[in-house]
């Protein structure tokens, strides 16, 4: 087991949320699901506690009512490959999710992500601040972040 492990606390859709944040990445599994017995707190037969693996990542979810939200300063980041990658993923995740500014995207349970081309530090990162501030510029303009757009900031004269 890794050492510290991220912890998501649902009100009571952890298994449905579970079930599709494995069905999004390819290195991803469900490890574990505890369920609520007579004794409570939940129903019994809901889901408690799962544990799962995102890209080999470990997480714990529970569902432990309406105590607790999720809110924007925690969130998960996500290294992509491509632009397809991104497409991808902000496509799926924006299904009744909230489409945010830069990347980051609310999904439909109200985990925040952020889906991030693997070459925005690249650009961001550019040794000329002229070139790295016309990216962050063009960034600053976009909600789900599009590789063409960054590229053509940098390479404008």
């Amino acid at each position: 087991m890794q050492k510290i492990t991220p912890f998501l606390w649902f009100d009571h859709e952890a298994e449905e949320a579970v079930e599709f944040y494995v069905s999004l990445f390819k290195n991803s599994r469900i490890t574990n699901v505890s369920r609520y017995g007579d004794a409570g707190p939940g129903p019994k037969g809901q889901a408690m506690s799962i544990t799962f693996e995102l890209e080999g990542q470990g997480f714990m979810a529970l569902n432990g009512g309406p105590v607790f939200t999720f809110n924007p300063a925690i969130s998960l980041f996500v290294d992509c490959a491509d632009q397809a990658e991104v497409d991808s993923l902000w496509n799926k995740l924006s299904e009744g999710g909230e489409p945010g500014q830069c990347g980051w995207i609310k999904d439909r349970f109200g985990l925040s992500w952020q889906i991030v081309p693997r070459i925005l530090g690249e650009l961001l990162g550019n040794p000329d601040p002229v070139i790295a501030q016309r990216v962050m510029a063009e960034m600053l303009t976009m909600g789900k972040l599009d590789i063409a757009r960054l590229a053509s900031a940098r390479d404008k004269k």
